[in-house]
């Protein structure tokens, strides 16, 4: 009834013109305002939300495959500054996506003061060597989210909150379509999830989402997703969104991108007072789990078992308690703050120590 998404990328790496044409790519420097989510599409191309310029960008990176790698690096965020000629300090790490084609890991970074970050994408090779990625002449195009929230602050039920860092939160390749997670300016409802052809065609206001969140009793419209995966529930593709405070909630991607508000299904309450980092999904031992990192509740193994049920949690869930998907938390994997699947049997992780250090692991699916 439910197995892990696998997608389609092809292993073909061509660079030639052709090849870009074949995407609506051409060549020139990207008007990158910020570098924030990452995810791979087709032929290695390397999608980035872009929150200060309220945009997407695809990006061939001429990225070349590598044999399966082990790394293991201690300060990494220090590493990334002596290799970019800057100080720890004035490194952000934003997100980080595992090419599928080659194995390479590839970081979106903001460089600089932290009320002046630029942006930056970089590869960390098999060898432990770290290269930015020259995009001062790189095939690329462009897709701007028409209807992103201004940057400022605005009251939504009696609260001040700034929506535009949030404008994009995660972005997911899946069937010739960009799936893009954010909030948009529609203040009475904004969250939203969009779905955009690639080549990139005009992108629509998206489609607003409506949970039913366990934590707070109730239904809500403008809570945010963190992350979330694509999956496939009964043949069908879904995704399962990973919200603030922590419902995970189940969307089809068909109702996507009809222009009304979608309402979920609410698959498990993972405790409030905590904000999920990142989200993926694997299979092992004939079974398929989810892995979610988050900020106060560590890393969850969640079971991905009678996830296809039809009736979500309808019903409040007080104290911080749990409720719909069983998991167990990963102590191993304690502090952290991205991974991505490297391989069917390895991950990659950043953990922060808690000591401004943050270190890079490959580590066995638990």
């Amino acid at each position: 009834m439910f197995r892990v998404l696998a997608l389609a990328l092809s292993v073909c790496l061509a660079t030639s013109t052709a090849s870009a044409d074949i995407y609506g790519l051409s060549e020139g420097a990207p008007d990158l305002q910020s570098a924030g989510a990452l995810a791979f599409g087709p032929d290695g191309i390397l999608f980035v939300g872009d929150v200060t310029g309220a945009a997407v960008f695809a990006i061939r990176t001429g990225d070349q495959p590598v044999d399966a790698t082990d790394l293991q690096i201690e300060g990494f965020t220090a590493k990334l500054a002596e290799e970019l000629g800057v100080t720890p300090a004035e490194v952000q790490i934003n997100d980080l996506a595992v090419n599928p084609a080659t194995g390479n890991v590839f970081f979106s970074l903001g460089l600089g003061p932290e009320n002046a970050r630029e942006p930056s994408i970089v590869r960390l090779g098999a060898d432990g060597g770290i290269s930015p990625l020259d995009l001062s002449e790189i095939a690329f195009s462009k897709a701007t989210l028409p209807d992103a929230p201004a940057d400022e602050e605005v009251e939504v039920n009696g609260r001040r909150r700034n929506y535009r860092p949030d404008a994009i939160t995660d972005l997911a390749f899946i069937d010739g379509q960009l799936l893009i997670s954010g909030m948009t300016s529609n203040t009475s409802a904004p969250t939203s999830i969009r779905s955009v052809l690639f080549p990139f065609a005009e992108i629509d206001n998206g489609t607003n989402l409506e949970i039913f969140h366990a934590a707070h009793g109730g239904l809500e419209d403008n809570a945010s997703i963190r992350t979330f995966v694509p999956i496939i529930i009964d043949g069908e593709p879904n995704i399962l969104a990973g919200f603030v405070c922590t419902p995970l909630v189940r969307f089809p991607i068909s109702e996507i991108g009809g222009g009304e508000q979608i309402e979920g299904t609410t698959v498990a309450e993972l405790g409030n007072r905590n904000r999920p980092f990142d989200l993926i999904s694997y299979e092992q031992d004939g079974e398929n789990y989810l892995l979610m990192a988050n900020s106060a509740r560590g890393v969850m193994k969640i079971s991905t078992e009678g996830i296809d049920r039809e009736e979500g949690i309808t019903e409040p869930i007080p104290d911080g308690g749990t409720g719909g998907q069983t998991y167990e938390t990963i102590d191993s994997l304690a502090g952290t703050v991205q991974l991505d699947k490297l391989n069917d049997t390895h991950a990659v992780v950043l953990i922060d120590r808690g000591n401004g250090s943050i270190d890079l692991h490959t580590v066995p699916l638990p």
